[in-house]
Protein backbone atom coordinates (compact mmCIF):
# COMPACT_ATOMS: atom_id res chain seq x y z
CA UNK A 1 0.00 0.00 0.00
CA UNK A 2 1.11 3.38 -1.11
CA UNK A 3 0.13 6.88 -0.06
CA UNK A 4 0.79 10.59 -1.85
CA UNK A 5 0.25 13.41 0.76
CA UNK A 6 -0.37 17.00 -0.57
CA UNK A 7 0.73 20.34 1.39
CA UNK A 8 -1.46 23.24 0.53
CA UNK A 9 0.37 25.51 2.10
CA UNK A 10 -2.31 28.64 2.60
CA UNK A 11 -4.96 29.99 5.31
CA UNK A 12 -6.94 32.46 5.23
CA UNK A 13 -6.07 33.30 9.48
CA UNK A 14 -3.44 32.19 11.55
CA UNK A 15 -4.60 30.14 14.60
CA UNK A 16 -3.49 30.93 17.64
CA UNK A 17 -1.81 27.34 18.67
CA UNK A 18 -0.52 26.43 15.22
CA UNK A 19 2.43 25.56 13.87
CA UNK A 20 2.64 23.88 10.69
CA UNK A 21 3.98 25.54 7.55
CA UNK A 22 1.18 27.95 5.71
CA UNK A 23 1.03 31.70 4.52
CA UNK A 24 -2.10 34.00 4.97
CA UNK A 25 -0.86 35.50 1.53
CA UNK A 26 -2.69 33.99 -1.32
CA UNK A 27 -0.44 35.83 -4.08
CA UNK A 28 1.84 32.79 -5.07
CA UNK A 29 -1.10 30.08 -4.98
CA UNK A 30 -1.50 29.48 -8.57
CA UNK A 31 2.29 29.48 -9.19
CA UNK A 32 2.48 26.65 -5.72
CA UNK A 33 -0.62 24.65 -7.62
CA UNK A 34 1.69 24.48 -10.86
CA UNK A 35 4.69 23.52 -8.66
CA UNK A 36 2.80 21.23 -6.54
CA UNK A 37 1.74 19.64 -9.87
CA UNK A 38 4.87 19.51 -11.34
CA UNK A 39 6.38 17.49 -8.17
CA UNK A 40 3.93 15.48 -8.68
CA UNK A 41 5.55 14.75 -11.61
CA UNK A 42 9.13 14.41 -10.99
CA UNK A 43 8.52 12.12 -8.42
CA UNK A 44 6.75 9.22 -10.43
CA UNK A 45 9.08 6.94 -10.39
CA UNK A 46 10.70 7.01 -7.14
CA UNK A 47 8.80 4.15 -5.67
CA UNK A 48 8.37 2.21 -8.61
CA UNK A 49 4.18 3.13 -8.07
CA UNK A 50 3.91 2.56 -12.07
CA UNK A 51 4.60 -1.02 -11.92
CA UNK A 52 0.99 -1.71 -11.59
CA UNK A 53 1.85 -5.73 -11.45
CA UNK A 54 2.94 -4.87 -7.90
CA UNK A 55 -0.33 -4.23 -5.98
CA UNK A 56 1.98 -2.93 -3.11
CA UNK A 57 3.28 -0.11 -5.49
CA UNK A 58 -0.41 1.15 -6.32
CA UNK A 59 -2.03 4.41 -4.89
CA UNK A 60 -4.39 3.90 -2.33
CA UNK A 61 -4.87 6.87 -0.66
CA UNK A 62 -4.43 11.00 -1.62
CA UNK A 63 -4.66 13.81 1.40
CA UNK A 64 -5.06 17.04 0.83
CA UNK A 65 -3.37 18.43 4.22
CA UNK A 66 -2.08 22.03 5.06
CA UNK A 67 -2.66 24.55 5.80
CA UNK A 68 -6.38 24.54 4.72
CA UNK A 69 -6.75 22.52 1.19
CA UNK A 70 -10.29 24.05 0.98
CA UNK A 71 -8.84 27.55 0.20
CA UNK A 72 -8.69 25.91 -3.38
CA UNK A 73 -10.93 25.76 -5.89
CA UNK A 74 -12.22 22.65 -6.75
CA UNK A 75 -10.76 23.18 -10.23
CA UNK A 76 -7.37 23.34 -8.69
CA UNK A 77 -8.09 20.03 -6.45
CA UNK A 78 -9.22 18.25 -9.46
CA UNK A 79 -6.14 19.23 -11.66
CA UNK A 80 -4.02 18.23 -9.21
CA UNK A 81 -5.91 14.81 -8.54
CA UNK A 82 -5.57 14.08 -12.60
CA UNK A 83 -2.33 15.07 -11.98
CA UNK A 84 -1.97 11.98 -10.00
CA UNK A 85 -4.02 9.26 -11.45
CA UNK A 86 -1.89 10.27 -15.05
CA UNK A 87 1.11 9.75 -13.00
CA UNK A 88 0.95 7.03 -10.96
CA UNK A 89 -1.12 3.36 -10.79
CA UNK A 90 -4.00 4.18 -8.71
CA UNK A 91 -6.74 1.50 -7.19
CA UNK A 92 -10.24 1.49 -8.13
CA UNK A 93 -11.44 2.74 -5.03
CA UNK A 94 -9.00 5.10 -3.31
CA UNK A 95 -9.77 7.38 -0.03
CA UNK A 96 -9.42 10.87 -1.33
CA UNK A 97 -9.45 12.93 1.48
CA UNK A 98 -9.89 16.89 1.50
CA UNK A 99 -8.96 18.66 5.12
CA UNK A 100 -11.61 21.97 4.90
CA UNK A 101 -12.57 24.89 7.32
CA UNK A 102 -16.08 24.88 8.04
CA UNK A 103 -16.17 28.87 6.01
CA UNK A 104 -15.37 26.93 3.33
CA UNK A 105 -18.03 24.81 3.19
CA UNK A 106 -20.86 26.83 1.91
CA UNK A 107 -23.74 24.13 0.51
CA UNK A 108 -22.53 25.02 -2.81
CA UNK A 109 -19.42 24.12 -2.34
CA UNK A 110 -19.82 21.02 -0.54
CA UNK A 111 -22.19 19.68 -3.95
CA UNK A 112 -19.46 20.97 -6.41
CA UNK A 113 -16.94 18.88 -3.96
CA UNK A 114 -19.17 15.86 -3.86
CA UNK A 115 -19.08 15.51 -7.49
CA UNK A 116 -15.00 15.06 -7.40
CA UNK A 117 -13.06 12.28 -6.94
CA UNK A 118 -12.96 13.66 -3.23
CA UNK A 119 -14.42 11.04 -0.98
CA UNK A 120 -13.91 11.70 2.26
CA UNK A 121 -14.00 15.20 3.95
CA UNK A 122 -12.00 16.01 7.45
CA UNK A 123 -13.34 19.01 8.91
CA UNK A 124 -11.32 21.49 11.67
CA UNK A 125 -14.78 22.12 13.70
CA UNK A 126 -11.79 21.97 16.69
CA UNK A 127 -14.96 23.63 19.27
CA UNK A 128 -18.79 24.36 18.61
CA UNK A 129 -18.62 27.19 21.33
CA UNK A 130 -18.10 30.81 20.38
CA UNK A 131 -15.60 31.99 22.92
CA UNK A 132 -13.28 28.69 22.34
CA UNK A 133 -13.20 29.75 18.25
CA UNK A 134 -11.72 33.30 19.02
CA UNK A 135 -9.76 32.01 21.71
CA UNK A 136 -7.81 29.74 19.08
CA UNK A 137 -8.55 32.77 16.44
CA UNK A 138 -10.80 30.22 14.28
CA UNK A 139 -12.14 31.86 10.74
CA UNK A 140 -15.21 29.95 11.66
CA UNK A 141 -18.26 30.40 14.26
CA UNK A 142 -19.90 27.92 15.53
CA UNK A 143 -22.91 28.45 13.09
CA UNK A 144 -20.89 27.64 10.35
CA UNK A 145 -19.35 24.79 12.31
CA UNK A 146 -23.09 23.24 12.58
CA UNK A 147 -24.15 24.36 9.17
CA UNK A 148 -21.40 23.17 7.41
CA UNK A 149 -22.38 19.48 8.96
CA UNK A 150 -25.42 19.51 8.12
CA UNK A 151 -24.80 20.11 4.38
CA UNK A 152 -22.02 17.41 4.30
CA UNK A 153 -23.79 14.69 5.83
CA UNK A 154 -26.29 15.10 2.97
CA UNK A 155 -23.16 14.38 -0.27
CA UNK A 156 -21.00 12.66 2.14
CA UNK A 157 -20.64 9.27 3.99
CA UNK A 158 -17.07 9.32 5.19
CA UNK A 159 -16.78 12.59 7.21
CA UNK A 160 -14.23 13.13 10.17
CA UNK A 161 -14.11 15.95 12.18
CA UNK A 162 -11.39 17.27 14.57
CA UNK A 163 -12.20 18.61 18.38
CA UNK A 164 -9.68 20.58 20.50
CA UNK A 165 -9.77 19.72 24.43
CA UNK A 166 -7.98 21.38 26.95
CA UNK A 167 -8.83 24.43 26.16
CA UNK A 168 -8.42 26.96 29.32
CA UNK A 169 -11.48 27.65 30.96
CA UNK A 170 -13.06 24.67 29.21
CA UNK A 171 -15.43 22.85 31.81
CA UNK A 172 -15.96 18.89 31.88
CA UNK A 173 -19.18 19.86 31.14
CA UNK A 174 -18.72 21.87 28.24
CA UNK A 175 -16.43 19.51 26.91
CA UNK A 176 -18.99 16.86 26.94
CA UNK A 177 -21.62 18.89 25.44
CA UNK A 178 -18.63 19.34 22.03
CA UNK A 179 -18.37 15.79 22.09
CA UNK A 180 -22.38 15.07 22.05
CA UNK A 181 -22.64 17.91 19.35
CA UNK A 182 -20.04 16.49 17.12
CA UNK A 183 -22.36 12.79 17.67
CA UNK A 184 -25.50 14.63 16.86
CA UNK A 185 -24.51 14.94 12.92
CA UNK A 186 -24.03 10.90 12.76
CA UNK A 187 -19.95 11.38 12.16
CA UNK A 188 -18.27 8.32 11.89
CA UNK A 189 -14.98 9.40 12.90
CA UNK A 190 -13.51 12.38 15.22
CA UNK A 191 -9.74 13.21 15.43
CA UNK A 192 -9.15 14.84 18.97
CA UNK A 193 -5.95 16.81 20.22
CA UNK A 194 -5.13 18.17 23.22
CA UNK A 195 -4.39 22.15 23.03
CA UNK A 196 -0.96 22.20 23.15
CA UNK A 197 1.28 25.22 23.27
CA UNK A 198 4.27 24.91 20.66
CA UNK A 199 6.96 27.78 21.21
CA UNK A 200 6.89 30.31 18.29
CA UNK A 201 3.07 30.02 18.49
CA UNK A 202 0.73 33.51 19.17
CA UNK A 203 -0.96 31.32 21.88
CA UNK A 204 2.88 30.77 23.26
CA UNK A 205 2.55 34.60 23.49
CA UNK A 206 -0.73 34.84 24.58
CA UNK A 207 0.71 32.87 27.48
CA UNK A 208 3.81 34.51 28.18
CA UNK A 209 2.01 38.44 28.45
CA UNK A 210 -0.67 36.40 31.01
CA UNK A 211 -3.81 37.23 28.13
CA UNK A 212 -4.73 33.79 28.11
CA UNK A 213 -4.19 31.35 31.03
CA UNK A 214 -1.85 28.03 30.17
CA UNK A 215 -3.73 25.04 29.57
CA UNK A 216 -3.63 22.10 32.56
CA UNK A 217 -2.32 18.62 32.24
CA UNK A 218 -4.77 17.44 34.59
CA UNK A 219 -7.90 19.10 32.80
CA UNK A 220 -6.83 17.44 29.54
CA UNK A 221 -6.08 13.82 31.15
CA UNK A 222 -9.68 14.69 32.31
CA UNK A 223 -11.25 15.74 28.80
CA UNK A 224 -9.58 12.83 27.59
CA UNK A 225 -10.82 10.04 30.06
CA UNK A 226 -14.62 11.68 29.30
CA UNK A 227 -13.52 11.61 25.43
CA UNK A 228 -12.66 7.70 25.49
CA UNK A 229 -15.88 7.00 27.62
CA UNK A 230 -18.29 8.84 25.61
CA UNK A 231 -17.18 7.79 22.06
CA UNK A 232 -16.86 4.10 23.26
CA UNK A 233 -20.41 3.96 24.36
CA UNK A 234 -21.25 4.95 21.06
CA UNK A 235 -19.45 2.79 19.02
CA UNK A 236 -16.61 3.70 18.07
CA UNK A 237 -13.35 1.69 18.15
CA UNK A 238 -10.16 3.82 19.62
CA UNK A 239 -8.02 3.01 16.66
CA UNK A 240 -5.35 5.26 17.66
CA UNK A 241 -4.13 8.09 20.79
CA UNK A 242 -6.36 10.88 19.33
CA UNK A 243 -8.26 9.07 16.45
CA UNK A 244 -11.68 7.21 16.66
CA UNK A 245 -13.63 5.60 14.12
CA UNK A 246 -16.50 3.65 13.59
CA UNK A 247 -16.24 -0.05 12.15
CA UNK A 248 -14.52 0.50 8.32
CA UNK A 249 -14.20 4.34 8.69
CA UNK A 250 -10.56 4.14 10.28
CA UNK A 251 -8.50 6.91 8.22
CA UNK A 252 -6.36 4.52 5.71
CA UNK A 253 -4.14 7.63 5.04
CA UNK A 254 -3.14 7.71 8.59
CA UNK A 255 -3.13 4.48 8.90
CA UNK A 256 -0.70 3.78 6.91
CA UNK A 257 1.54 5.90 8.66
CA UNK A 258 1.48 3.99 11.65
CA UNK A 259 1.50 0.73 10.05
CA UNK A 260 5.06 2.02 8.23
CA UNK A 261 3.94 2.25 5.47
CA UNK A 262 5.81 4.03 2.39
CA UNK A 263 4.57 7.31 1.31
CA UNK A 264 5.13 10.69 -1.15
CA UNK A 265 4.79 13.90 0.35
CA UNK A 266 4.60 16.35 -1.97
CA UNK A 267 4.58 20.51 -1.29
CA UNK A 268 6.81 23.05 1.08
CA UNK A 269 7.37 21.01 4.30
CA UNK A 270 5.92 17.84 3.26
CA UNK A 271 7.63 14.39 4.46
CA UNK A 272 8.34 11.43 2.15
CA UNK A 273 8.86 7.64 3.60
CA UNK A 274 10.26 4.34 1.52
CA UNK A 275 11.04 1.98 4.49
CA UNK A 276 14.70 3.10 4.97
CA UNK A 277 14.56 6.73 4.61
CA UNK A 278 12.80 9.79 5.11
CA UNK A 279 12.94 13.07 3.04
CA UNK A 280 11.37 16.31 3.81
CA UNK A 281 10.72 19.60 1.71
CA UNK A 282 12.05 23.29 2.77
CA UNK A 283 9.74 25.26 4.53
CA UNK A 284 9.38 27.97 2.48
CA UNK A 285 6.96 28.79 -0.48
CA UNK A 286 9.13 31.10 -2.26
CA UNK A 287 12.07 28.30 -2.78
CA UNK A 288 9.76 25.98 -3.27
CA UNK A 289 8.54 27.36 -6.25
CA UNK A 290 11.96 28.91 -7.60
CA UNK A 291 13.39 25.36 -7.22
CA UNK A 292 10.83 23.26 -8.75
CA UNK A 293 10.46 25.15 -11.82
CA UNK A 294 14.10 24.84 -11.82
CA UNK A 295 13.68 20.98 -12.24
CA UNK A 296 15.08 20.74 -8.64
CA UNK A 297 13.59 18.87 -5.64
CA UNK A 298 13.65 21.12 -2.81
CA UNK A 299 14.54 18.30 0.03
CA UNK A 300 16.52 17.13 2.41
CA UNK A 301 17.07 13.06 2.96
CA UNK A 302 17.81 10.94 5.68
CA UNK A 303 18.98 7.18 6.31
CA UNK A 304 17.07 5.80 9.04
CA UNK A 305 19.32 3.61 11.40
CA UNK A 306 18.07 0.64 13.20
CA UNK A 307 17.00 2.28 16.14
CA UNK A 308 15.47 5.06 13.88
CA UNK A 309 13.53 2.57 12.96
CA UNK A 310 12.90 0.76 16.62
CA UNK A 311 11.76 3.87 18.25
CA UNK A 312 9.51 5.54 15.26
CA UNK A 313 7.33 1.75 15.44
CA UNK A 314 7.57 1.86 19.13
CA UNK A 315 6.05 5.46 19.19
CA UNK A 316 3.30 4.49 16.83
CA UNK A 317 2.77 1.08 17.42
CA UNK A 318 1.68 1.69 21.47
CA UNK A 319 -0.72 4.61 19.92
CA UNK A 320 -2.49 2.60 18.19
CA UNK A 321 -4.59 -0.76 19.07
CA UNK A 322 -2.29 -3.20 16.97
CA UNK A 323 0.43 -2.30 19.50
CA UNK A 324 3.52 -3.58 19.38
CA UNK A 325 4.52 -6.72 18.10
CA UNK A 326 7.31 -8.47 20.28
CA UNK A 327 7.77 -10.97 17.24
CA UNK A 328 8.47 -8.31 14.72
CA UNK A 329 10.43 -6.42 17.06
CA UNK A 330 12.84 -9.82 17.27
CA UNK A 331 12.61 -10.53 13.73
CA UNK A 332 12.95 -7.16 12.41
CA UNK A 333 15.70 -5.34 14.95
CA UNK A 334 17.00 -8.48 16.67
CA UNK A 335 17.42 -9.75 20.07
CA UNK A 336 19.07 -6.87 21.55
CA UNK A 337 16.23 -4.80 21.03
CA UNK A 338 13.64 -7.20 22.10
CA UNK A 339 15.68 -7.56 25.27
CA UNK A 340 16.26 -3.85 25.86
CA UNK A 341 12.11 -3.25 25.35
CA UNK A 342 11.09 -6.20 27.85
CA UNK A 343 14.09 -4.17 30.40
CA UNK A 344 12.60 -1.09 29.79
CA UNK A 345 8.91 -1.89 29.68
CA UNK A 346 9.33 -3.73 33.41
CA UNK A 347 7.92 -0.31 35.23
CA UNK A 348 5.07 0.48 33.62
CA UNK A 349 4.13 -3.31 33.16
CA UNK A 350 4.69 -3.12 37.19
CA UNK A 351 2.50 0.08 37.76
CA UNK A 352 -0.18 -1.20 35.14
CA UNK A 353 0.39 1.24 32.28
CA UNK A 354 0.78 -1.28 29.63
CA UNK A 355 0.34 -4.98 29.09
CA UNK A 356 1.09 -7.84 26.89
CA UNK A 357 -1.34 -10.08 25.43
CA UNK A 358 -0.46 -12.80 22.65
CA UNK A 359 2.68 -11.23 22.30
CA UNK A 360 1.69 -7.72 21.53
CA UNK A 361 2.81 -4.62 23.75
CA UNK A 362 -0.21 -2.48 24.91
CA UNK A 363 -0.90 0.71 26.57
CA UNK A 364 -3.80 -0.16 29.46
CA UNK A 365 -6.87 2.32 29.64
CA UNK A 366 -4.88 3.85 32.26
CA UNK A 367 -1.60 4.32 30.25
CA UNK A 368 -3.35 5.25 27.30
CA UNK A 369 -3.18 9.31 27.83
CA UNK A 370 0.43 8.81 29.15
CA UNK A 371 1.75 6.47 25.90
CA UNK A 372 3.86 9.11 24.10
CA UNK A 373 5.72 9.70 27.56
CA UNK A 374 6.03 5.93 28.10
CA UNK A 375 7.17 5.63 24.59
CA UNK A 376 9.82 7.77 24.75
CA UNK A 377 11.28 5.64 27.74
CA UNK A 378 11.09 2.51 25.61
CA UNK A 379 13.54 4.29 22.74
CA UNK A 380 16.83 2.66 22.11
CA UNK A 381 18.85 5.54 22.61
CA UNK A 382 22.62 3.51 22.07
CA UNK A 383 22.45 5.09 18.05
CA UNK A 384 24.29 3.76 15.83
Amino acid sequence: MSGIYIHIPFCKQACHYCDFHFSTSMKKKEEMVLAIAKEIQMRKSEFSFLDSARSDNKIETIYFGGGTPSVLTSEEINFLIETVYSNYAVIENPEITLEANPDDLSSERIIELSKSKINRLSIGIQSFFEDDLQLMNRAHNSAEAKKCLEEATKYFDNISLDLIYGIPRMSNEKWKQNIETALSFGIPHISSYALTVEPKTALNKLIQTGKIAAPKDEVAQEHFAILVETLEANDFIHYELSNFGKENYFSKNNSAYWLGKKYIGIGPSAHSYDGISRSWNVSNNSLYIKSIQENKLPNETEILTTADRYNEYIMTGLRTIWGVSLDRINTEFGSEYLEYLNKQAQKFLSDDLVFIENNILKPTPKGKFLTDGIASDLFYLNLE
